[in-house]
C-alpha cells in the first residue's frame, strides 16, 4: 500500500468528491485528507469501514477472554453445557 497516493488536500473534497469517491470505491484504500499540508481527516468507504468495525469487535471479544483467562475466571466445559442446557 503507498499511502502517499491517498493523501489529498481537503479542497479536493467539495472540487472532486465524485473522483474520490471513485477512487475509494475502486481501490478501498482510506483517503488521508490534509488541511494546510497537515492531516486532518480519514475518508473510507461504507464497505471497508464495517469490515474494520467488525474486526475490532472480534478484536474486543478475544481481549475479554484472554482477561478472563488471566483473572482465573474460567468454567469447565462440563458445567458451560450443564448450565446452557438448564437455560434451554
Amino acid at each position: 500500500m503507498n499511502l502517499s497516493m491517498d493523501i489529498k488536500p481537503i479542497s479536493l473534497l467539495g472540487s472532486n468528491g465524485s473522483a474520490l469517491l471513485e477512487q475509494l470505491e475502486e481501490t478501498h484504500r482510506p483517503i488521508i485528507l490534509t488541511q494546510n499540508g497537515e492531516a486532518k481527516a480519514v475518508l473510507q468507504d461504507t464497505e471497508s469501514y464495517e469490515k474494520m468495525q467488525k474486526a475490532i469487535g472480534l478484536l474486543k471479544l478475544v481481549a475479554l477472554g484472554e482477561r478472563a483467562v488471566q483473572q482465573g475466571e474460567l468454567k469447565p466445559q462440563e458445567q458451560v453445557f450443564s448450565d446452557l442446557e438448564k437455560l434451554l
